[in-house]
């Protein structure tokens, strides 16, 4: 699996690129035809507490996944774009069975 990972108006640092890798690598057990995915990172512009937004492009044969989540943190907002994910693929896969 390709994976580009976009922080927008800041550096992410490696802890959480590293982080974020482990997750999309767990997403390929699931499914193995994962060709790519794309990762943007965002700090929303107000100073709330949770202004931080992780959004996850999946590109598989034939089909896309896309997830969008904003949390207090990056990590969370990636477990919850990644679980949301996981049911996207997990549906997809019982339609075709």
């Amino acid at each position: 699996m390709v994976t580009q990972m976009h922080s927008i108006h800041f550096k992410a640092d490696k802890k959480l690129l590293n982080f974020i890798q482990e997750k999309l690598n767990k997403l390929e057990l699931l499914n193995q035809q994962v060709i790519s995915a794309e990762v943007f990172l965002r700090l929303d512009k107000d100073r709330e507490k949770e202004n931080k937004i992780t959004e996850i492009k999946l590109s598989v044969p034939g089909k896309e996944f896309f997830a969008k989540r904003q949390c207090k943190s990056f990590e969370e907002a990636t477990d919850e774009a990644i679980d949301a994910l996981k049911k996207q693929i997990i549906k997809e896969k019982e339609k075709h069975q």
